[in-house]
């Protein structure tokens, strides 16, 4: 069976599990009433993505279902989840019971069989309504063991402000992008928040040349750092990270609002739910967060309004007017973890994810329902339009089954940095491209 074809160290040698054995455990089984036995289970969501309000439906709506059980959800940061899902997931003790894993990770860890076989699930759902490149990273052998969360293509966000003092517009190609940057940059503000070890936005570059990380070569897989479109790609990187970010080398991605808000950004690029991150100085109404009262709802409902009157957001540009740039197809997959000892109740809170009012709130919260027929829910205002023309375009890294293994070695931050720090392009490409060949085949 391809499940146990894994024999190098990695994922796969630190997962000893088969997928399809979590079906044996009779821990698993419903009560004699036909109903789980009552029990905690554990989800690991992983940054703050998924809202407060939706953690709470969930739990609330997951324990009104299942009476006598609690839902507990454990926040996981983005950095470091690899390994940290190879020690869980490998252990009835510590495993999640359900799991939110990277879309670039669930083909590693499906292979590795550290999920459920929840095929049974498909159809009901959403089936081929499901996002269908993340409904292929989750499946093995026919058979499915990872579906689609949520998927959220990143957009521009910039300073209506910033643009309006050094007289430059949305930029209507990615060149013209480059150039804006550039001229908005200065010694205390980043035309560009781009951290040397943001490969996922570095990815846009890459692949709107035409480039790729890896390719497949029958049955191994060769690195494509160094291929030509590959290096005219990361060539404008380069560009960018010496002249147009004062963000620091040795940094990744996370929360790039942070400097936007404090006035050191003109620009940055994240998913569109980062609009309910923008806190502008002069928009805060200084509000307890833990006010529930009718007043705080007003003032937060002006702040918000404040932030967007400042902010303006767009998709990033293609290589000619009218077209989108490439973008990297940042989102999630849902996963039962085969160790789960409560089988039947991870079921039970994956039905409540994929219920309409769940699915309707990821839409309304900026992210694109891995149910696609509830797309409409994000709106049709700027940040649905830029989402929703950003995710077009966008492209998931290369499907390879150990891919998992390549982002739990940090060889993309790694080579990003190498260029950020001013290391020859081909050089560091050439290399890179030597380290991801030994890490996938």
């Amino acid at each position: 069976m391809k499940m146990l074809r894994f024999a190098a160290v990695g994922v796969a040698a630190a997962l000893t599990l088969t997928a399809c054995s979590s079906g044996d455990d009779p821990s698993s089984d419903p009560s004699e009433a036909g109903t789980p036995e009552p029990a905690t289970i554990k989800l690991w969501l992983n940054g703050t993505d998924t809202g407060d309000a939706l953690r709470e439906y969930l739990v609330t709506t997951f324990e009104a279902e299942n009476p006598g059980s609690k839902l507990v959800i454990e926040e996981q940061d983005w950095s470091g989840l690899v390994p940290r899902l190879q020690t869980a997931l490998a252990s009835e003790d510590q495993t999640p019971d359900v799991v939110e894993i990277g879309n670039t990770q669930s083909a590693t860890f499906t292979y590795a069989g550290a999920f459920s076989d929840i095929s049974d699930l498909y159809e009901e759902v959403g089936g081929a309504k499901l996002l269908q490149g993340f409904v292929d990273a989750g499946i093995a052998d026919g058979k499915n063991y990872a579906l689609p969360y949520y998927s959220g293509a990143r957009a521009v966000f910039y300073n209506k402000d910033m643009f309006a003092a050094a007289g430059v517009e949305v930029p209507t190609t990615i060149a013209e992008f480059g150039e804006a940057a550039k001229k908005l940059q200065s010694d205390s503000v980043s035309g560009f928040w781009f951290p040397g070890q943001d490969w996922y936005n570095g990815a846009t570059w890459l692949y709107t040349a035409g480039g790729d990380f890896a390719v497949q070569e029958g049955d191994e897989w060769k690195g494509a750092l160094s291929e030509p479109k590959s290096i005219e790609g990361l060539e404008q990187v380069a560009d960018l990270f010496a002249n147009a970010t004062n963000a620091p080398a040795d940094s990744d991605s996370n929360e790039p609002w942070v400097p936007f808000n404090a006035g050191q950004a003109a620009m940055f690029s994240a998913p569109t739910w980062a609009r309910w991150s923008i806190d502008l100085p002069q928009c805060n109404k200084g509000v307890d967060p833990d006010d529930t009262s009718d007043e705080a709802k007003a003032l937060r409902g002006e702040q918000q309004a404040c932030n967007e009157e400042h902010t303006g957001v767009f998709a990033m540009p293609g290589n000619a007017a009218g077209d989108y740039a490439t973008a990297f197809a940042g989102g999630s997959n849902i996963a039962v973890a085969a160790k789960s000892k409560n089988q039947d109740l991870a079921k039970s809170l994956v039905r409540i994810i994929y219920s309409p009012e769940f699915q309707q709130m990821l839409g309304e919260n900026g992210l694109i329902p891995g149910n696609t027929e509830y797309a409409s829910s994000m709106g049709d205002d700027v940040y649905a339009q830029a989402a929703i023309s950003a995710a077009l375009n966008a492209k998931l890294t290369p499907a390879a089954e150990k891919w998992a293994d390549v982002e739990g070695d940090r060889i993309l931050e790694d080579f990003f940095q190498q260029i950020a720090t001013g290391a020859d392009v081909a050089e560091a490409a050439a290399a890179a491209d030597q380290l991801l060949a030994d890490t996938l085949n």
